[in-house]
């Protein structure tokens, strides 16, 4: 079967409930440090996606006990630095940036070589801003040109560090949290702040943790060398994934959404912040907190009078996977709209700022650029009456996901053929088994 799909008319008005794909970034999380944990522990509700089945295969290729009863995964760690790991052995993270930075940290003590390897999108990724600090704490690291394949061979004499996360990268930084689990003393760390999913998870397994937040940055000191429990936990929906729905349920006419047990930890809700600024209808209903995790029910409904936005900068790092369908509002929108220090996006799975442009000027939008600064022209009529073929970037899931979107929200009398609908197994493999729930029409 071809690896494409096509388009040719907008959703029609739906009142529905759904269940998203649970959070990809807490089902790594949970795999990995359940590996380093004493004892079993269990998790329920993993995402299934090739992202986080490929850190499953990855532990256990690594020595570590996993089975799946029904569904839940049962991981028996012993504790850490428990990997038995084989001579050659290599290891395969996909497209995962979040796996294959995390494991990294997790294997500053190895014994034995371990071989990183990844798909040709994740290939292409710098992998510098996590292999420099791995280095201070005296790990051995080659690698060319700064990415994969990386080899890594640990030290038994590591040192704790100092270090900076500029960039707002909660990947960076929870490489090196978990580097500091098997480094002696207190590890420092100043960070921009960003997901911090890994510090409410440390704070939950009791693993000893300190963070002072201040206005820019928070401070974060991690002490080694301390054995922690296994644990249970039950994954949530992912707001990422989620954020599908809620554009698209505001671009659609006279529809309304409940999207249930969704994640909504603030330094992920960025897009939400966002979409109400623009005057979007947006709430949450059943909040609760699991486990330092706050959940909810995100209602959304359709919105008229959209207004353009001056979009804060601070509010970057909790939406930086979302851009690409809030740039979809923009195009959409009253007026005009500013995005600023958009480069991180270029260094996602494919280049998304450069991306996000063409397609924006591809719909008919205006659209000026300066470097990672973006001001997009809205354009409240606007539709899609030709033929539009999405092509050639990568594999990005997201992207594929942002087309769909686009195409359902705006097309009249045209037709919008997508590639790469395989892209979507590395992070929401239902995705369009839901649009057909709500009523899309795709062939």
């Amino acid at each position: 079967m071809p690896n494409q799909i096509k388009i040719f008319k907008k959703i029609n008005s739906y009142n529905k409930s759904i269940n998203v794909s649970s959070d990809k970034s807490l089902s790594i999380r949970a795999v990995l440090l359940a590996s380093q944990a004493v004892g079993v522990s269990t998790i329920s509700n993993i995402l299934e996606s090739e992202d986080v089945l490929n850190a499953i295969k990855s532990i256990k290729k690594l020595g570590i006990e996993c089975k799946k009863i029904g569904n839940q995964y049962k991981i028996l760690g012993y504790g850490l630095n428990s990997f038995d790991i084989k001579k050659k052995t290599t290891i395969y993270a996909g497209n995962s940036g979040t796996f294959a930075r995390l494991i990294l940290g997790l294997l500053v003590r190895t014994k034995k070589i371990v071989k990183l390897t990844g798909d040709k999108s994740l290939s292409k990724r710098d992998f510098s801003r996590i292999t420099e600090p791995l280095k201070e704490f005296g790990v051995n690291i080659k690698s060319k040109n700064n990415s994969l394949p990386i080899e890594i061979l640990g030290s038994e004499f590591l040192k704790p560090i100092n270090y900076s996360e500029t960039r707002g990268s909660a990947q960076c930084k929870s490489a090196v949290m978990l580097a500091a689990l098997n480094t002696p003393g207190i590890t420092k760390i100043k960070a921009v702040s960003s997901r911090d999913h890994t510090e409410k998870m440390f704070e939950h397994l009791k693993i000893p943790i300190k963070i002072e937040s201040k206005k820019k940055f928070d401070l974060i000191e991690v002490q080694g060398l301390n054995q922690f429990d296994a644990f249970d936990y039950i994954v949530p929906g992912d707001i990422s994934s989620s954020a599908f729905f809620i554009v698209l349920t505001i671009l659609s006419n006279n529809s309304k959404i409940r999207i249930k047990n969704v994640n909504i930890n603030k330094s992920r809700i960025g897009i939400i912040t966002i979409l109400k600024k623009m005057n979007c209808k947006i709430r949450f209903y059943n909040t609760k907190i699991y486990k330092g995790e706050k959940t909810a029910d995100i209602i959304v409904e359709s919105s008229r009078n959209i207004k353009g936005i001056n979009c804060p900068v601070y509010l970057n790092s909790a939406a930086i996977d979302e851009f690409l369908v809030i740039f979809l509002i923009a195009a959409k929108a009253k007026g005009v709209s500013n995005f600023k220090n958009l480069g991180e996006l270029n260094t996602k799975e494919s280049p998304r700022l450069n991306i996000s442009v063409s397609f924006l000027k591809m719909l008919g939008v205006r659209v000026d650029r300066n470097k990672n600064d973006i001001k997009i022209y809205g354009n409240p009529n606007l539709k899609i009456s030709k033929t539009l073929h999405m092509k050639n970037y990568l594999k990005d899931h997201r992207v594929f996901m942002m087309s769909c979107i686009a195409a359902l929200s705006f097309i009249e009398n045209g037709e919008v053929i997508i590639e790469d609908k395989d892209s979507i197994n590395t992070s929401f493999p239902s995705f369009l088994k839901i649009l057909k729930k709500l009523g899309a029409v795709i062939k």
